[in-house]
């Protein structure tokens, strides 16, 4: 039994989504080695409530400064000893403090990257399914953990694959990885078919319990493009050792094939808590809730060579990896306001690339030797994609 001292206390970040909700049931799986301290959310403060009531953590922090008198109040009215704060400083203090030693980064898009850089800076294990802040700034995060001796173990389905096959052996003999992606909800399909696709469909995804953005960068591949820039920096390998092959069972996450002619791959069922059960208890095994994976019942296993043509964001992503500097900056900014715009049906699902590959060739890569020189490529990014979006009555 371990005592309180050695219980590890765990930072949510993105309690209320998908990734948060799934570590929050392995959490609670094992009381008597940790516990949730500190969940935050965005704006939804009802449900941060009834986590807060659920997991009963010693802070609570809301994004939007203008919730925390509901999220205080509330706390307060359900007899909560819970401490309310709100805003990105107050959570940046919070993870890199006494509060926790574990921080599971999972907001969405370029807003978790304060949160995860803090954490990374403060030598907590940092338990990553916020790609975003790779894309964005991964030779920052990644020299930052370095530095104070931060562990970072990906939570990503994939990444946790890589990790695994590569903790099994000693260290080099890599020839390169592979990650899957399950091909989303329009795998096959052309780009006529693809011109039609409405927002429901694209967050329909068959596999995989996401939340919308997510979903849609599933959809256009832009996900596993993310993936692998993630990849480069997480495991640093260069583009042409990161391989990706469509797997529509999602039951193979990812291969890593050694010098020896060796490939080693990680299977499991389609299930986040796998993943972060890893992440939470290594280098022991932890229950996670997830069942064993029966081939039989199964069956076959297939793969394919992902689509360049009717998918391009794959391609882009590859591409900004290659041009270094602020170009994934430019990617992920211009994809996220393109998703977003998706989302509101101002532009069509081929929209997504487009707008991508207008940002990726009117802003070039430039050198990104510090945290403000990439927040800048971001909003620049954020800025051009947003006029072309109003600019033109409908987008591809």
């Amino acid at each position: 039994m371990q005592s309180a001292a050695d219980m590890r206390q765990v930072a949510v970040l993105g309690a209320t989504g998908s990734i948060g909700t799934s570590a929050l049931d392995v959490i609670a799986r094992h009381p008597a080695r940790m516990r949730a301290s500190v969940l935050a959310a965005g704006g939804n403060v009802e449900a941060l409530l009834a986590l807060c009531a659920a997991h009963q953590p010693d802070h609570a922090v809301i994004a939007e400064p203008a919730a925390y008198a509901r999220l205080r109040d509330g706390l307060r009215e359900a007899g909560l000893d819970t401490r309310a704060h709100a805003g990105a400083e107050a959570l940046e203090a919070l993870v890199a403090g006494p509060a926790c030693d574990t921080v599971v980064a999972a907001i969405v898009g370029a807003a978790g990257l304060g949160s995860t850089l803090a954490a990374a800076r403060a030598g907590k294990r940092l338990l990553l399914a916020n790609k975003e802040s790779l894309v964005l700034a991964g030779e920052l995060v990644i020299a930052a953990a370095r530095r104070s001796g931060a562990e970072i173990v990906p939570i990503d389905s994939e990444h946790s694959a890589v990790f695994q096959c590569l903790r099994s052996c000693e260290a080099g003999g890599v020839r390169r990885i592979v990650l899957t992606a399950s091909g989303g909800p329009f795998r096959g399909w052309d780009r006529d078919r693809l011109a039609q696709v409405t927002p429901a469909q694209a967050i329909a995804h068959p596999k995989w319990s996401m939340g919308p953005k997510i979903s849609v960068d599933s959809a256009t591949l832009m996900n596993k493009g993310l993936e692998v820039i993630e990849a480069h920096h997480l495991f640093g390998l260069p583009a042409d050792r990161i391989g990706v092959l469509v797997h529509p069972q999602s039951l193979v996450h990812a291969l890593v094939e050694y010098i020896d002619g060796s490939t080693l791959a990680q299977l499991g069922m389609p299930d986040m808590r796998t993943a972060l059960a890893v992440g939470l208890g290594w280098p022991e095994r932890i229950d996670s809730g997830v069942s064993g994976l029966d081939l039989l019942a199964q069956g076959r296993l297939d793969f394919e060579a992902p689509d360049p043509v009717a998918f391009p964001c794959l391609r882009l992503a590859s591409d900004a990896m290659s041009a270094g500097g602020t170009a994934p900056a430019v990617l992920n900014a211009a994809n996220e306001e393109a998703v977003s715009a998706f989302l509101q049906g101002r532009i069509g699902f081929l929209g997504i690339p487009a707008l991508v590959e207008d940002a990726l060739a009117a802003l070039p890569a430039a050198p990104a030797g510090s945290l403000q020189a990439l927040l800048d490529a971001d909003a620049d990014a954020r800025r051009f994609t947003r006029q072309r979006i109003d600019s033109r009555t409908s987008i591809a």
